[in-house]
């Protein structure tokens, strides 16, 4: 596939007919990101139905890590499919279900026995990673972040921070459950200013215990190492390592959410490992299945074996197709090196965005680890306040030019990047030149000085 070739307007006459398609058949909760239809993909691109091809700086919303169509997994899948399909492995074991689980065992941060299994999700994984920290430790509460996204099922939606769309309406949520502020240094909650803050927002943890719920009813603390819906949010390195530490003293399980942050996104196998941090339990998915359904749950073996058995599992958990995907999509990425290609691919995309950010005040932080890298839009570098408004119209003039973006952030207004790590330089280089286009036309003099957004 070539790079960008737009050969209609976007959305093109095939993809309006599946739009009004769609919203006959299709709830209109089901929210849509752009108005494209894809009709094939491969590596870092697209094709829609119109025949206009995008460079995908979404995949998938970061579950794309190795590309569109990796030739490795779409191997394994093939060679699986001429095996069988489905036997539950509760039922009939496979050997890809417990390859799959020794190899997480392996890779994850911890020189300690770990446990694996498989659900089909990571809000999935979110449920399973507190159904067994509450068991283990018999106790019932969870402590999780402001500006945190851990899922829509009923308990990630309570773990989840955002409330529009996320949670308004959908009450009530299960209880025991206590929300901290995350260590967002560009709006810090205590309005001080790192480092001199000794990230006061980990330390302020322990008047938690004190003045919101006891240290001894905790369970576990539940937190993205990079925020990822939350506007990748990237904390300080010792902010991590502090709330770990406590976690220690009080015989909490730290469970860190890597669903879209793990499998070589922030330059490592797993964002943990940038930190200095070993989990108690380690939850990943996305990226995992190399484009198919797939969650895992690893923790320290004593945590995980507490659960009776048949107290955790599931019908479709792990499947063949799923588990075999799932290790080509990890031996694809260690064979590339791909987590350190998420770091070159980091550099070169904040090289240009500090840029920006120097021509375009509106640009109020560039942040990001690795291959997962944003850019906070303002209405003013002194007021900071969000702008929504110029996100829309930036992800908007990118894919009607071939370029396919993401806005994040509680307040909607970051633009993110999950690009697969196999774009290529020029592909890369081709989606920067029109973001940039993007965010000249966004914020020019007229613009500004009118007040438009």
């Amino acid at each position: 596939m070539a790079s960008i070739v737009l050969r209609t307007k976007v959305p093109g006459p095939k993809a309006l007919e599946l739009a009004s398609r769609r919203s006959a058949a299709v709830p209109r909760g089901i929210y849509a990101s752009t108005p494209i239809y894809v009709s094939r993909a491969e590596g870092a691109l697209i094709e829609d139905v119109d025949g206009n091809t995008f460079i995908d700086l979404a995949g998938g919303i970061g579950v794309i890590n190795v590309g569109h169509r990796s030739p490795a997994v779409v191997e394994a899948i093939h060679r699986q499919t001429d095996r069988f399909l489905h036997t539950c492995f509760q039922v009939v074991g496979y050997e890809s279900y417990i390859r799959l689980a020794e190899k997480l065992n392996e890779i994850t941060p911890g020189e300690f026995p770990k446990r694996t299994f498989f659900v089909n999700s990571g809000a999935e994984a979110v449920e399973n990673a507190v159904k067994i920290a509450r068991y283990h430790t018999k106790r019932p509460a969870v402590i999780c972040f402001e500006d945190a996204f851990h899922g829509r099922t009923t308990l990630g939606m309570a773990l989840t921070s955002k409330t529009h769309p996320y949670k308004a309406g959908f009450e009530p949520f299960p209880s025991e459950i206590y929300r901290i502020p995350y260590a967002y240094c560009y709006r810090c909650s205590y309005g001080k200013k790192y480092p001199s803050c000794e990230v006061a927002c980990a330390d302020a943890l322990e008047g938690v215990f004190k003045r919101t719920v006891a240290a001894e009813s905790v369970a576990a603390i539940i937190i993205e190492p990079v925020l990822g819906e939350g506007g990748f949010v990237t904390p300080p390195s010792d902010f991590l390592r502090k709330l770990h530490g406590i976690c220690k003293q009080h015989g909490i399980v730290f469970i860190a959410d890597e669903v879209q942050t793990g499998f070589g996104r922030t330059g490592a196998m797993f964002a943990c490992e940038r930190y200095g941090v070993e989990p108690d339990i380690l939850i990943g998915a996305k990226s995992l299945g190399g484009g198919l359904p797939i969650g895992s749950i690893t923790g320290r073996a004593e945590i995980m074996d507490a659960p009776i058995p048949g107290g955790i599992g599931g019908t479709f958990g792990g499947s063949p197709l799923a588990c075999e995907a799932a290790l080509a999509t990890i031996e694809a990425m260690q064979r590339q090196d791909l987590p350190a290609r998420a770091n070159a691919l980091g550099e070169r995309f904040r090289a240009r965005a500090l840029r920006w950010q120097a021509q375009w005040p509106q640009i109020g932080e560039v942040r990001g680890l690795g291959g997962m890298q944003a850019i906070e839009l303002v209405r003013s570098a002194e007021s900071r306040t969000p702008n929504d408004s110029a996100t829309k119209h930036i992800i908007q003039y990118c894919y009607e030019r071939g370029v396919i973006t993401l806005n994040a952030g509680t307040y909607s207004n970051v633009i993110r990047i999950l690009m697969p790590l196999v774009i290529s330089d020029a592909q890369f280089e081709e989606a920067l030149d029109v973001m940039e286009s993007a965010l000249s036309h966004e914020f020019a003099t007229s613009r500004v000085t009118t007040g438009v957004s």
